[in-house]
């Protein structure tokens, strides 16, 4: 019997759809949350005279309390159901943001803002654990479904500011995305089933960051995990100099990357289910390999073939992520999904902060194309780590 087989019981299909369509509905306002800061920087550089290095510490306040606190939520959900904690953290990012609306200087700014990412801490381990312990083994599809719903936030929620802010102050703005983010809440906690507690571990015989068996399966999984963010990061930072190079204007650019964020979209949707169906082996491998082709080809290739690529590269870009988070539950025992999530998660996102800066460093010496080409090198580095993981996988994968 595979691990997946003691997260749950054949779902109800009602109360797992209730579970998805609510844990996505998380999914999409927290990682909206996340990038609508993006619309507001240029906002608070012209209310508080803050210069690059001040916004850039805002922005990592928010994803470095996101980050660290990941781990402390999936514990947190083992004394209280992981339903409240994720109520209690909607209701505390919602709070962040609404005090960052009662901010006049910089040092309220920061600590709404570390409040606000403390907050999105509990969405991805708690909301992904849900997910999973409602559909059991058949959760890979259904979490490519839920990673879908944070990018329809990510496409959704920064417009609607940047709208709000033609019509109403930025402080304004940010209490009314408070009360959206209050409503969330509301529902997640009468609408949500109540996520089913883990069992108890009969004994404490291994580590609680090691899979059952003991095999590395997990820790490579979280190793091809940071490999796939900072291959992404890393040519999304240089992809608008790449184009610039060819000829692009800025709206090109901003056309671009709205080609690579559909493409990415669709495929976390695709690539969860098509997971399921081929095996992660197969899966991993072709978007990886796909990833690495296409980032060179845009290196190649003049702007307009560069362009129309870019969606099927967006596809493969992101699509990874569904099908290596659905294969969490697979490599650890139901009583520790919640924690291996939020390992995985801090893992990830901690790779999404770094790479930047590592690659910028690089981008320094050899140029955007190098660096970019270093890209592709680290994508097809998770070709190995694939092979050494696939054995180590329940049969049917």
């Amino acid at each position: 019997m595979s691990h997946s087989a003691v997260i749950a019981d054949v779902p109800n299909v009602s109360r797992a759809r209730r579970t998805l369509a609510l844990a996505g509905l998380a999914h999409a306002l927290h990682d909206g949350f996340t990038d609508m800061i993006y619309v507001l920087l240029p906002v608070w550089q012209a209310q508080f005279g803050l210069g690059y290095g001040a916004l850039a510490a805002l922005r990592a306040l928010y994803v470095g309390s996101l980050a660290a606190l990941q781990v402390p939520s999936g514990h947190l959900a083992h004394h209280l159901n992981a339903r409240t904690v994720l109520v209690l953290g909607t209701l505390l990012s919602a709070g962040g943001y609404a005090l960052a609306g009662f901010s006049w200087g910089l040092a309220g700014l920061c600590a709404s803002l570390a409040l606000a990412g403390a907050g999105g801490s509990t969405q991805h381990p708690l909301a992904s654990a849900a997910v999973s312990r409602a559909y059991g083994e058949a959760a890979r599809g259904p979490l490519g479904t839920y990673n879908f719903a944070g990018d329809l936030g990510k496409a959704a929620l920064p417009p609607a500011v940047s709208l709000l802010l033609t019509v109403m102050d930025w402080r304004s703005a940010l209490w009314a995305i408070a009360g959206l983010g209050i409503l969330v809440a509301v529902l997640i906690r009468w609408l949500m089933p109540r996520v089913a507690n883990p069992p108890v571990a009969p004994k404490p015989a291994t580590a609680p960051d090691r899979d059952d068996a003991g095999n590395g399966g997990f820790g490579l999984l979280l190793a091809i995990g940071v490999l796939d963010s900072a291959a992404r990061m890393a040519f999304l930072l240089y992809l608008p100099f790449l184009l610039q190079s060819k000829g692009a204007t800025l709206t090109t650019v901003g056309l671009a990357l709205s080609l690579v964020f559909i493409g990415g979209a669709f495929g976390k949707a695709a690539c969860g289910w098509l997971g399921a169906r081929i095996g992660l082996l197969a899966t991993v491998t072709t978007t990886e390999v796909g990833t690495a082709g296409a980032i060179l080809a845009v290196l190649a290739l003049p702007l307009v073939p560069s362009l129309a690529l870019l969606p099927l590269l967006g596809v493969m870009l992101n699509g990874t992520s569904s099908v290596l988070y659905g294969t969490v539950p697979e490599l650890v025992p139901g009583i520790r999904i919640e924690r291996a999530f939020a390992l995985f998660y801090t893992g990830t996102l901690g790779s999404s902060a770094i790479a930047p800066v590592l690659y910028g460093r690089l981008g320094d010496v050899a140029g955007p194309t190098g660096a970019a080409a270093a890209a592709a090198v680290t994508a097809l580095a998770v070709v190995p780590l694939m092979l050494m993981l696939s054995p180590r996988l329940p049969a049917s994968r």
